[in-house]
């Protein structure tokens, strides 16, 4: 845990003493109205960018992390709108930095309806839009894009990498970092109790086999059934 840019460097230099390779940072971004301002983006954008160089300068592989909530009524064409960008201040402040792209992770959040929005987006309108903005955006030179989930519902989230990763022509390994969609069926199987542990890590062992299958296009939903 960090306070901000100051003092970054050291601790930096502290971390990669320490055994660390990678770090990350997250930036949110909120949809509403008048949000958000070019101000918003901008200090954000920046924040990420010297971030990522200060890493680079200690010897650490920067994931940069703008993520777009999904809170709010918005529908996808905003998303995609302020996703894009969000993606372009980014990589220009990171250009300015001079980060090395080769040498960084961008997590990204995927381009989807509010979570109030009242027509909810399909699976493959989800996966055009994401690549699409991603396309516009995103220099070639990245080596990985790994989506957070953001809120999805985990099989949701499952469903969305695959249809993207179904339809992207390979500029990226697209891939996954993600939170809740990875974690939550473990922690309700687990349930904080020792007994229900091999239910747990069962539900966990699922959910990675499933993204990693998503991860390649791969996935089918037959895939949910747990192994005998």
């Amino acid at each position: 845990m960090t306070e901000g840019l100051d003092g970054l460097r050291d601790r930096l230099a502290e971390y990669r003493d320490l055994g660390a390779r990678f770090a990350k940072w997250r930036a949110v971004i909120r949809i509403g109205d008048g949000m958000p301002s070019v101000a918003c983006i901008g200090a954000n954008a920046h924040a990420l960018a010297r971030y990522a160089a200060l890493c680079q300068e200690q010897g650490l592989v920067p994931i940069v992390e703008p993520e777009v909530l999904m809170d709010g009524a918005h529908g996808i064409e905003r998303c995609e709108e302020v996703t894009g960008s969000v993606l372009h201040a980014v990589f220009n402040d990171l250009a300015e930095q001079r980060v090395m792209l080769e040498g960084m992770l961008l997590k990204p959040n995927m381009v989807t309806a509010g979570s109030q929005c009242s027509a909810a987006a399909s699976v493959q309108d989800v996966a055009t839009a994401t690549l699409r903005c991603l396309r516009r955006h995103v220099p070639v030179a990245v080596p990985g894009i790994v989506f957070l989930s953001g809120g999805q519902e985990e099989r949701l989230a499952t469903l969305h990498l695959n249809a993207i990763n179904r339809l992207a022509a390979r500029s990226w390994t697209i891939s996954f970092s993600y939170g809740r969609a990875l974690q939550d069926p473990a922690l309700k199987a687990w349930h904080g109790s020792d007994q229900n542990l091999t239910e747990g890590a069962l539900a966990i062992a699922l959910r990675a086999r499933c993204n990693s299958a998503a991860s390649l296009g791969s996935y089918t939903e037959d895939m949910e059934t747990p192994a005998a």
